[in-house]
């Protein structure tokens, strides 16, 4: 099964697309969708719906896994990245119902056995896990990476993650 990971922001959207065969995870690609501040929200909007048809046209995953938004401090930076989210979750709503979604802490359970495990560790896992050279770069590419290796663990109990 071919899975394409995602984890959304709107500077940065991480993305990784594995191959998963039983247990086996095998690493096709992975990068970001980059935006630049000059340029007004509903362009940088705009550029990463474009930018994420592109990858379902490349890459034809048959499922998609996002990270959960997470934010703590600021509202409208919350508020943006939210955009993107939706932009993204929009074009692969228009390939794809099979949509999921994974929480920080459930993906660093699933790739290190702890839920509050260092960003260091987690990337380790995910070097490790696809027998890579390099932990991938930048954060936001091995994080979607990592979004989609959970989701290639959790199996028969995938369908409790869906996007509803």
């Amino acid at each position: 099964m071919r899975i394409l990971g995602i984890d959304p922001g709107l500077a940065t959207l991480g993305w990784g697309v594995i191959e998963a065969e039983g247990s086996r995870v095998r690493l096709i690609q992975y990068g970001t969708l980059d935006t630049y501040p000059r340029d007004t929200f509903p362009t940088r909007l705009g550029s990463l719906y474009t930018g994420v048809k592109g990858l379902l046209d490349t890459f034809k995953p048959e499922e998609i896994a996002f990270e959960e938004l997470f934010f703590s401090k600021n509202i409208t930076t919350g508020i943006q990245v939210a955009g993107a989210r939706g932009v993204a979750l929009a074009a692969c709503q228009s390939y794809t119902d099979r949509l999921f979604e994974y929480t920080p802490m459930q993906i660093k359970q699933a790739l290190t056995g702890y839920g509050n495990a260092e960003k260091k560790q987690m990337q380790q896992m995910v070097r490790m896990r696809l027998g890579l050279n390099e932990i991938p770069r930048p954060d936001d590419a091995a994080d979607a990476v990592a979004c989609a290796i959970t989701h290639a663990q959790a199996g028969r109990m995938r369908e409790q993650f869906r996007i509803k």
